[in-house]
């Protein structure tokens, strides 16, 4: 994902959110999808500098299926008139635990650039395989191995593990992150509560964020979100911050929990 790096569009961090409706609230059967709509925009110095190359607001459109023994999480961000103006899709797949990334796939189109990259978690045999390619290009593949650690997960399951935990994370917690073909130690820790207005209703959240830990790969990217204080645990906002902007994106409407 190195683009989104260059861009400053780096944002597939997100967990599914969800109705604040009190019907329906078991989204975890086998066969449920979450599909939720989001407004994002660049804030920071470099905003007006990098619209010149790429959008600097517009929508996203983030699905999550709930399947026997998988979760499969889908998110598509587009420029203010859709897919046309610009996209970035990011895909993740990961155990029902959120414990282990099974699979991460990305793709972007923005103006004459393009690329698409898929990442396969091979548990069994303790190798990761890496395929990325560009229209007109041949496809580069790369197998690495396995880093040691027994928990693995990329941003999207990162999110997904707080919204599984957040009544239980009181103190910074130490794991990685895997994001560019590379593992970063990271902190889970519990920051500040906001209050935000979801369909014209204040709902109180709890923020956590992802940071670097001490010692190690350096990871320079950065995370903070807000999860409602009820059962569903919705990301009401989440802001992927880059040194020298960060994105923020806002939860605005929902289809619900269906199957």
């Amino acid at each position: 994902m190195a683009f989104i790096r260059t861009a400053v569009v780096l944002l597939a961090l997100l967990a599914a959110p969800a109705s604040l409706l009190a019907a329906d609230l078991d989204c975890k059967g086998t066969g449920k999808v979450e599909e939720f709509h989001y407004a994002w925009r660049l804030k920071g110095g470099m905003r007006l500098l990098a619209g010149l190359m790429f959008p600097t607001n517009g929508v996203g459109n983030l699905r999550t299926t709930y399947l026997d023994r998988v979760i499969n999480s889908e998110l598509l961000i587009t420029a203010p008139n859709g897919r046309a103006g610009g996209f970035y899709s990011y895909e993740s797949q990961m155990d029902t635990a959120g414990e282990k990334t099974l699979m991460t796939a990305s793709g972007y189109a923005w103006k004459d650039k393009a690329r698409n990259e898929r990442t396969i978690f091979d548990w069994a045999k303790r190798l990761v395989r890496i395929r990325k390619q560009s229209p007109g290009e041949e496809a580069q593949n790369r197998v690495k191995p396995l880093p040691e650690q027994a928990e693995l997960r990329d941003v999207l399951t990162a999110i997904h593990y707080l919204r599984e935990h957040a009544t239980d994370i009181r103190q910074p917690l130490t794991t990685s992150i895997y994001t560019d073909g590379k593992e970063y130690p990271v902190v889970f820790r519990p920051t500040e509560h906001r209050t935000f207005v979801i369909d014209s209703r204040k709902v109180d959240a709890m923020g956590f964020e992802i940071v670097d830990a001490p010692g190690g790969r350096k990871w320079s990217g950065g995370i903070k979100v807000w999860l409602t204080n009820d059962a569903r645990r919705i990301p009401a906002r989440i802001e992927i911050q880059q040194s020298v902007a960060s994105l923020q994106l806002d939860l605005k409407s929902f289809e619900g929990c269906r199957s």
